[in-house]
């Protein structure tokens, strides 16, 4: 079973920046597609960026683009994703996973962008 640990997130004004970071638990991340997804308060799961095994194709949702930075250590086994100049609408609890979401949840992080 592959441990999917998300941290970074907190309490950030609007405007500002957080880099979360998403910890994987197996050799074969870097073979992984791997995708950051958010879910606010009432609303489902939702893409936000992803990534490809060699970083050198990456996607984003319309709304972070210019604004959000997805990245891969994969030696160290490691996701992240840079969000600068945030917004409110920003405010959810994101996950990371492969880009199918082939592996269980993880408990997410917490991002709560304040006016």
């Amino acid at each position: 079973q592959v441990q999917l640990v998300e941290f970074g997130g907190g309490l950030v004004q609007a405007g500002g920046s957080l880099r979360l970071s998403c910890a994987v638990s197996t050799p074969a991340f870097g073979a992984w597609v791997m995708a950051w997804f958010r879910q606010a308060p009432g609303k489902e799961r939702e893409f936000v960026a992803s990534i490809s095994r060699s970083g050198s194709q990456i996607s984003y949702k319309d709304s972070v683009k210019g604004r959000f930075t997805i990245s891969r250590d994969n030696a160290k086994k490691m996701l992240y994703l840079q969000m600068n100049s945030v917004e409110p609408e920003d405010t959810a609890v994101y996950y990371c996973n492969t880009a199918s979401s082939t592996q269980p949840w993880g408990q997410g992080t917490q991002v709560t962008v304040s006016s």
